[in-house]
């Protein structure tokens, strides 16, 4: 059948050009990986206040390129023209149109008329080979320029790591990372290269052979988006079908709401959070010993509803599915969704609070009576106690290390 030059040449990069196939999806999974691993960086500087004076800039450089990621996979997702990248393109203009005022002249400068035109693909091209990766690229070499020059490396209060370990391990470990950064880093690299190598040559994915080429008018049973852009599949799953006229023109808010506000808020109360915190608490000052997550119970429960939020609307762009493979009820699954995309957060919230209140109980206990050793002992009198370890003696702020911002990333 007749096809497009980009998804004639996706094909022929797949199954005439030597390891072609490999590369592509090795490609694929290291995006994957890509939004993951910063996605994890993000959550581990949230949970511990990384993000704290003098790091609000690495803050948002993390957050900036955690969309920069998702943007890069979705425009090359649309390259090769198949049944997802129409899906993509389909879906792109939609939420362009849903703008008011300005929707239509946005769609038709994109697309350069209707969609999906002749253009975008060319456009999308250039922007996923070029422009992105050389913005992610340089925004990574600011952020190593903080670290290494202005702000150095953010590292736990001493002693919570000796006491599970023991101190003469933590010592070890310590001198091996910082003595050699270098080749920590390179071992980092070939793990990471072997890792994308195996699932690129044992893990199938993006089989556009499989989904076929854009056909106008046709749609991909049982597709779904890249996890990145989960969330904003779900929200517009669950998102009812409100549409208002507003002076005689319509409002779209079914697309509206889940595609443009729901991220923009969300995106936008991650960035501006160290700023909001800094202002509740009123701690202004510098901060370069990390927080254990249960030290910060309305942080960590903050983080936790969050995290409830993303997930649910995550899985509910396999509703679908779901109502599949579980024999339930298309609709019933879908009302679910946006019930639960409410109250769960609020759930995740009040039980992550009373848990890290429950945790920081117990180190209390554990600092003013020790820690249990389970051994019993009887006295003289026939009475049974419990042996406890010697309570730990906090280490006095005098003897922590102090943080010289000039110094090099490896003293």
């Amino acid at each position: 059948m007749p096809v497009s030059r980009a998804y004639d040449s996706t094909m022929e990069l797949s199954f005439e050009v030597r390891g072609g196939l490999l590369m592509r999806q090795i490609h694929h999974w290291a995006a994957l990986i890509f939004c993951a691993s910063i996605a994890l960086q993000l959550l581990r500087l949230f949970f511990t206040g990384g993000f704290r004076r003098p790091r609000l800039l690495n803050w948002l450089i993390w957050v900036t390129l955690f969309v920069l990621g998702m943007v890069a996979s979705l425009t090359g997702t649309i390259l090769p023209d198949d049944m997802l990248s129409g899906g993509s393109l389909a879906l792109i203009a939609g939420v362009l149109e849903s703008i008011p005022l300005v929707g239509t002249d946005l769609r038709r400068l994109v697309f350069d008329g209707d969609a999906p035109g002749e253009v975008v693909i060319e456009r999308a091209y250039w922007l996923h080979i070029l422009v992105l990766p050389l913005v992610i690229a340089g925004a990574l070499a600011f952020r190593r320029r903080l670290v290494s020059r202005r702000h150095g490396h953010t590292r736990f209060a001493s002693g919570q790591a000796a006491d599970r370990l023991g101190a003469h391990r933590v010592a070890r470990i310590r001198a091996a990372i910082m003595d050699a950064p270098k080749p920590a880093s390179i071992a980092m690299f070939l793990y990471t290269c072997g890792a994308l190598t195996l699932l690129g040559g044992f893990a199938q994915i993006n089989a556009i052979w499989q989904i076929g080429p854009y056909e106008p008018g046709a749609i991909t049973a049982g597709a779904v988006p890249g996890w990145y852009m989960a969330f904003l599949d779900g929200a517009i799953r669950i998102m009812p079908g409100w549409e208002p006229d507003i002076a005689g023109h319509p409002l779209t808010l079914a697309v509206l709401v889940p595609a443009l506000v729901v991220p923009g808020v969300f995106f936008t109360a991650l960035a501006l959070w160290p700023l909001g915190e800094a202002i509740v608490t009123g701690d202004r000052a510098e901060h370069h010993v990390l927080d254990r997550p249960r030290d910060r119970p309305a942080r960590t429960a903050a983080g936790a509803a969050g995290i409830a939020f993303y997930g649910l609307l995550w899985l509910a762009a396999a509703n679908d599915q779901i109502a599949l493979r579980f024999h339930l009820d298309l609709f019933a699954v879908t009302w679910f969704f946006r019930v639960a995309v409410f109250v769960g957060p609020v759930i995740a919230f009040v039980l992550t609070h009373r848990i890290c209140h429950y945790l920081r109980r117990q180190d209390q206990q554990a600092g003013v009576h020790g820690r249990e050793t389970g051994r019993i002992v009887m006295d003289a009198q026939g009475g049974f106690t419990e042996i406890h370890t010697r309570p730990s003696r906090p280490r006095p702020a005098a003897e922590l290390p102090e943080h010289h911002p000039a110094t090099t990333t490896k003293e």
